[in-house]
């Protein structure tokens, strides 16, 4: 293979396959063998800065995860379209019988900056419309840091309009959490939402 990205990714791949499925394969074979257990639903950002296995430094099967331009949760809509943030958490919650849901906003985000400046030039078909799920919870707000809270403030009020996680919640089977990446000082802060803010939670 003649392309240096590409060659880049399979000496990853020889990396990961050592290290997981040679070294630690009694534990690879038992993933295989008896499916996928995870306990935490990540909704996070497609951003290539911000993959939530390397944030968390999760270990395969431990998550389960959905990415999307600014780790948006659009509002329950079952109209028979193709939804795929929306399967994507109807299968974790309903199926898998997570114990988390956790939002995984960042720092820098194009997706939310986009929200409010406008999508670019040719991105109309897809992008605009959804970015529009943010939009109004992020219009007057001048600090990209509290738009970017926002965005995750408003994809916990969405993830709630779905019937079976409200149920699940209520019955104490399910949590939901909305962090933020400091892109810039590598801090994570969480939404507390008794005080109705965001608090620092590591490091």
């Amino acid at each position: 293979m003649d392309d240096p990205v590409l060659r880049r990714l399979l000496a990853g791949f020889r990396a990961f396959h050592a290290r997981h499925c040679e070294r630690e394969a009694e534990s690879w074979e038992r993933l295989v063998r008896e499916g996928q257990r995870p306990e935490v639903l990540v909704i996070g950002c497609s951003d290539s800065r911000v993959d939530p296995a390397l944030l968390l430094d999760a270990r395969p099967g431990e998550l389960f995860v959905v990415r999307n331009v600014a780790a948006l949760v659009p509002p329950h809509a079952p109209d028979g379209a193709e939804h795929g943030t929306a399967a994507a958490i109807e299968f974790a919650v309903r199926v898998l019988g997570v114990r988390h849901v956790l939002v995984l906003g960042h720092g820098r985000c194009a997706g939310i900056a986009a929200a409010r400046e406008g999508v670019p030039d040719g991105c109309g078909d897809y992008l605009a419309p959804w970015t529009r799920i943010v939009a109004d919870a992020v219009a007057g707000l001048e600090d990209p840091a509290e738009r970017e809270r926002a965005g995750v403030r408003r994809s916990l009020e969405n993830l709630r309009s779905y019937p079976w996680v409200r149920e699940a919640e209520a019955a104490g089977r399910l949590a939901v959490h909305g962090w933020r990446f400091d892109l810039e000082r590598g801090r994570l802060e969480g939404y507390d939402e008794a005080a109705g803010g965001f608090r620092p939670l590591a490091p």
